[in-house]
């Protein structure tokens, strides 16, 4: 029996020390609407991850170490965002690249925190996931991505001065994003001397928003602000053209997707919408467009911010020597610029990202392109 004992302790030091394969691999969760109406979005946070990681890991990884990622759906659905935030805390997932709606980031940042788990969103623009956060004493929360009220400090001048002395009505969603910027623009445009005919919020998700263009004819609107997604948008200007009924129309960043003219159709023509400085032009990204396009997929939207973010985690727990969240944070937040697809990004004591550009692009033909303003 002795002898026996001696041996099993002798097999379980060797399975000890054997390698294990998935031990030293760092495991990144990429969470957002896999599924659903904005799906779009979250294959778009899926393939650029995937092309990151797979770059990385064919240089050889970080620090010895494979970047292995862990899809999760949550609808853009706050409640199960925090369900899916709770799962990935449970499995002991230090890394998260997600969520996309800031109605979902926010619940399930307080989750992360908790956890300690860093987060960054490559989408969610709501001030209140990084200013709660640092509130909060959360330095795990993060985003690499712009804000609603830079957002709103670009587009609301530009709209009070471009269309002064015009009916301009400001919409929104009701949603934590949609809401958000909508008010940030309203904000500035009003600081600008312009101010609203009307201000109101839909309901997301209704097929039917005549009743929404017939007040917009009644209102004469000459512009629409719209913080909102591609679906209600597409719709509200297709009824608006079955009704002859024509304004200028509006957007944040929601709608740099292909999903957006396939809603809207025609009727999407000369839409405006704001978003970051067009990252697939920057040199930085010219071989990671290449190959995520010979794969069949064109970078738009927020695929090359999901990639930035597996870069930019990378890139902290390579300067940290740890895979520790906090101390990766802390690394990522320490002044020098960390070098990503979307160009060198430097992030503030809030996690913030400093010094955002934007460009006002606009829809044509089914696709869209930055315009001279």
């Amino acid at each position: 029996m002795k002898k026996l004992g001696i041996l099993s302790a002798a097999a379980f030091g060797l399975m000890m020390s054997a390698p294990i394969a998935f031990a030293d691999d760092i495991t990144i969760s990429v969470v957002g609407p896999m599924t659903g109406q904005l799906a779009t979005i979250g294959d778009q946070f899926k393939q650029g991850a995937q092309a990151a990681a797979d770059a990385i890991n064919a240089a050889g990884g970080v620090n010895g170490s494979k970047i292995k990622l862990d899809i999760e759906d949550d609808q853009c659905d706050p409640k199960q965002a925090v369900s899916v935030a709770n799962r990935i805390v449970a499995n002991g997932v230090k890394f998260v690249d997600g969520h996309a709606c800031s109605g979902s980031s926010i619940p399930a940042s307080a989750v992360y925190a908790e956890a300690g788990t860093l987060m960054m969103s490559p989408a969610s623009s709501n001030p209140v996931l990084t200013d709660a956060a640092a509130k909060s004493g959360w330095p795990t929360i993060m985003r690499l991505y712009t804000r609603d009220d830079a957002q709103g400090a670009f587009i609301g001048p530009w709209i009070a001065k471009k269309y002064a002395g015009k009916n301009v009505v400001v919409l929104h969603d009701k949603s934590a994003y949609g809401q958000g910027v909508a008010d940030a623009v309203k904000a500035t445009m009003n600081a600008g001397g312009l101010k609203e005919v009307d201000y109101e919020g839909i309901n997301a998700g209704e097929k039917d928003y005549s009743a929404l263009v017939t007040k917009l004819k009644e209102l004469k609107a000459d512009v629409v602000y719209f913080g909102g997604y591609h679906p209600e948008a597409g719709l509200i200007l297709r009824q608006a053209a079955e009704q002859n009924v024509k304004f200028q129309l509006i957007m944040p960043d929601s709608i740099a997707s292909p999903e957006f003219w396939q809603v809207a159709g025609p009727a999407g023509e000369g839409t405006l919408f704001v978003f970051p400085s067009d990252p697939q032009a920057k040199p930085e990204a010219k071989d990671a467009v290449a190959k995520i396009k010979a794969g069949g997929f064109t970078p738009e939207g927020f695929t090359l911010f999901s990639y930035a973010v597996i870069q930019a985690v990378a890139e902290g727990v390579k300067r940290a020597g740890t895979d520790d969240p906090a101390k990766v944070a802390e690394a990522l937040k320490n002044g020098k610029p960390i070098s990503t697809v979307v160009g060198d990004v430097i992030f503030d004591e809030k996690g913030d990202l400093k010094n955002a550009s934007y460009d006002i692009n606009q829809w044509h033909d089914g696709k869209y392109a930055p315009i001279q303003q």
